[in-house]
């Protein structure tokens, strides 16, 4: 009996040893850096690597990224993190990326351009023409993208016809992670998940969307293959296999875009949740089992899976709005993320509402819910007695009221938010964190980490591989480690501010399009 007794413990001991054992490595592929983890079955991450890049912008309206730099960095983490855990325990790797990049390659692959990044907006006139137009709605109501320099069939139609040359030599129109994806298996493959955001694929028939094609002036021959995010491949280059490190026949799930990735990285997946993220963009989504078209044309639609959608929308300047005001204005350069917690604390100095000063934060123009790349910043209703810490507390009110603002379509097309899963570098601050559980008067959550997006995609791989019966089973393993409760009075008080925030850009459009036909050559 001791006997039986003591295998039964024994097995017990060690089922659980290879439980919290066995991993999925979670990529995520940024705009500004590359991140891996290798996250466990039990949901903890067991190690994580990280490789930042810098943006090429000579121009204003110009974002790209160096394609070499990125698969490098893709490679680098991989090995980093394989080298700081046991190969036998990789049960596989999965991808989340950003959305609405794109390059141009040639017939062998070879970029004949960078990667434009979403944040690239030399576009923009095409955008606007095509917005305007019954074409421009049918596209958008058929594709979930809205029409705007984002998209890559925008870019597609600059290039066409801005630098023929470079349009006519392109074999494939690819994004960021088909670049990585073909570099590793030789491959044009584009998950739905990244496909959903490119204007170009009708997202309920999972096809590339003829009308798109044409607008844009190609042929689905020169697009991948649209393929699920539980899509796997294993026959990994040898020069690859030998740059990470990896054993042969380790699976590669192809994964999602890092906004749906996100939903899914932190438990945000049932109705009335609302995740929030805010790094150097921001956005807020839900996910929905079907599309929902807003004839307002004020949020997206995206592929989480093929029976999941993610509604939502996502504004231009988050972080980088921060860091422009703490580079600029107070002189602070080079800052680490637990540097940045201090500094927002100094507009905990100024109390809600910031006496009156409003910004609105369209430095680099807007995405939702204005969709106006012509969109500028601007600081409202100042006055002698508003300091630098008024003006940085009214900047990250006006971040947060782009949400908000975006939170309130959402309700009223997809429905009631109840609780809102926060993520991103911003979860640092507590004091942004109570600001936004103010102002949208619901309760916030911050989960495991700010890694959202590479836990979904890691997530999203255990359940293409079979250890996850069904997405929703990932619940065990997300573990929330902060509550933060709204404060009646202070909602109030924002909601004062709010209400002329509103009104705003609404009242400025004009302007803003006049002040970028200044700066538009002849």
């Amino acid at each position: 009996m001791k006997v039986k007794n003591c295998s039964t413990f024994t097995f017990y001991i060690l089922h659980f040893l290879f439980y919290i054992s066995i991993m999925m490595m979670g990529i995520d592929i940024g705009t500004s850096g590359t991140k891996a983890i290798a996250f466990t079955a039990s949901g903890d991450i067991l190690f994580s690597a990280y490789e930042a890049y810098d943006a090429i912008s000579w121009h204003p309206d110009q974002n790209e990224l160096d394609p070499a730099l990125l698969l490098t960095a893709v490679i680098r983490v991989i090995k980093a993190v394989s080298g700081h855990t046991d190969a036998r325990d990789l049960l596989g790797i999965s991808f989340s990326c950003a959305l609405h990049s794109l390059i141009c390659v040639n017939e062998k692959g070879i970029p004949l351009t960078n990667a434009l990044t979403w944040a690239d907006a030399r576009s923009k006139d095409y955008a606007a023409k095509l917005k305007l137009t019954p074409k421009g709605k049918e596209i958008y109501k058929r594709t979930g993208t809205p029409i705007h320099p984002m998209s890559p069939l925008c870019k597609i139609m600059w290039f066409r016809d801005k630098q023929p040359e470079i349009f006519a030599n392109t074999y494939k129109f690819i994004s960021i992670k088909e670049y990585v994806w073909f570099s590793f298996f030789g491959k044009y493959e584009v998950d739905y998940s990244i496909a959903s955001g490119t204007g170009l694929l009708d997202i309920e028939k999972l096809q590339w969307y003829d009308g798109s094609l044409l607008e844009a002036g190609i042929t689905v021959d020169r697009l991948s293959i649209p393929v699920s995010p539980t899509f796997i491949e294993r026959a990994l280059h040898k020069s690859i296999q030998k740059k990470t490190g990896l054993p042969d026949g380790v699976p590669f799930i192809i994964g999602g875009n890092d906004g749906c990735l996100a939903n899914l990285g932190c438990n945000a997946v049932n109705p009335g949740d609302l995740a929030l993220t805010i790094g150097t963009s921001g956005a807020v989504r839900m996910v929905a089992p079907a599309p929902t078209y807003d004839e307002k044309e004020r949020i997206f639609n995206y592929i989480l899976t093929e029976s999941q959608y993610v509604s939502g929308g996502a504004i231009n300047n988050g972080g980088v709005a921060v860091k422009w005001y703490v580079e600029n204005f107070m002189g602070k350069k080079g800052e680490s993320s637990r540097d940045f917690a201090a500094i927002l604390a100094e507009a905990d100095k100024v109390v809600p509402g910031s006496e009156g000063l409003i910004f609105l934060p369209y430095l680099l123009g807007e995405r939702a819910p204005v969709w106006d790349a012509d969109a500028k910043g601007v600081f409202f209703g100042i006055y002698s007695g508003h300091t630098m810490q008024h003006f940085l507390r009214s900047l990250i009110e006006g971040i947060s009221f782009s949400l908000y603002q975006i939170g309130l379509c959402l309700e009223e097309m997809v429905g009631p938010i109840e609780r809102i899963y926060a993520s991103g570098g911003f979860i640092q601050s507590e004091s942004w964190l109570q600001m936004l559980a103010d102002i949208f008067n619901r309760k916030v959550y911050v989960t495991n980490s700010a890694d959202a997006s590479a836990i979904g995609a890691a997530i999203l791989g255990l359940y293409a591989i079979g250890e996850l019966s069904s997405l929703p089973d990932a619940a065990k393993m997300i573990n929330v480690r902060q509550t933060y409760s709204p404060v009646e009075a202070h909602h109030k008080i924002y909601m004062k501010n709010y209400s002329v925030f509103a009104v705003l850009y609404d009242k400025l459009k004009h302007e803003f399009t006049e002040l970028s036909n200044l700066r538009r050559p002849d």
